[in-house]
């Protein structure tokens, strides 16, 4: 493992011909979004049983406060930065086949990337426990909650993972044959804790992919599977990784 040799990350992603990003909580940080752990994390503050999927079932309302405060209220208004709209870019350039994030923030699409696998699901979207039926969030009123749908009268529910929840079929499914084919992933701002998705770059580097890791401080994977670990906020990383980029493409 070789630490901050931005040429040569740069080098790599360059010559790949399948390169691949896995994202998570930490390359929305600088968006203003916490992680959910750690010290200054969501679950700090809050109780992580609102997102359990039998409280939630058994009572939406309480659950729902917390939810539209934390995803609604605090989260909607979020803008991409400099790190997403790089891998937007590397996408544009066709030095990217697609990007998996653990994030249900939609700040990737936000920031213009096309090929965006939600492992976890996405705040975006609501959809209704009884009928199944699925609406924008932004077409749904918060006023009152639960929020209710608009065809049956069930109640909606965010269309994320909560825990006790599978991750959505076609997702995971996607995201092995993305990673079983990458020849580079770049990993940004995850601590590869958090089951199955820390399995992913794990199967990338089973099957001969590079790993170019971008994180603040050493993760799961650094000392493990990581080729090159760029020790940097995803932003500024990005912005060398880019500069870099540039120079030889």
């Amino acid at each position: 493992m070789v630490t901050n040799d931005y040429q040569t990350a740069a080098k790599i992603i360059k010559d790949s011909k399948f390169p691949v990003a896995f994202t998570g909580a930490g390359i929305s940080v600088e968006s203003g979004i916490p992680p959910f752990r750690g010290p200054t994390g969501l679950w700090s503050k809050y109780d992580p049983k609102i997102l359990d999927i039998d409280f939630f079932m058994n009572n939406p309302a309480e659950s729902w406060k917390y939810i539209k405060e934390i995803f609604y209220d605090y989260m909607g208004n979020t803008q991409p930065n400099d790190a997403h709209k790089f891998l937007a870019w590397l996408e544009e350039i066709g030095k990217l086949k697609g990007v998996i994030t653990q994030n249900i923030d939609n700040l990737h699409q936000k920031a213009g990337s096309k090929k965006v696998i939600e492992f976890h699901g996405t705040a975006n979207k609501m959809e209704c426990i009884e009928c199944k039926r699925k609406f924008p969030s932004n077409s749904i009123s918060l006023e009152n909650l639960p929020p209710l749908c608009p065809e049956c009268q069930g109640i909606l529910k965010p269309d994320f993972v909560f825990f006790g929840e599978p991750i959505p079929p076609k997702a995971f499914e996607e995201s092995i044959r993305l990673c079983e084919n990458a020849d580079c992933l770049i990993v940004v701002g995850t601590t590869g804790e958090i089951m199955p998705a820390s399995q992913l770059p794990i199967l990338a580097k089973q099957n001969g992919a590079k790993i170019i890791e971008i994180n603040i401080e050493p993760s799961n994977y650094t000392n493990s599977i990581t080729d090159i670990f760029l020790n940097d906020k995803a932003t500024v990383a990005s912005n060398k990784l880019k500069e870099e980029l540039k120079g030889i493409i």
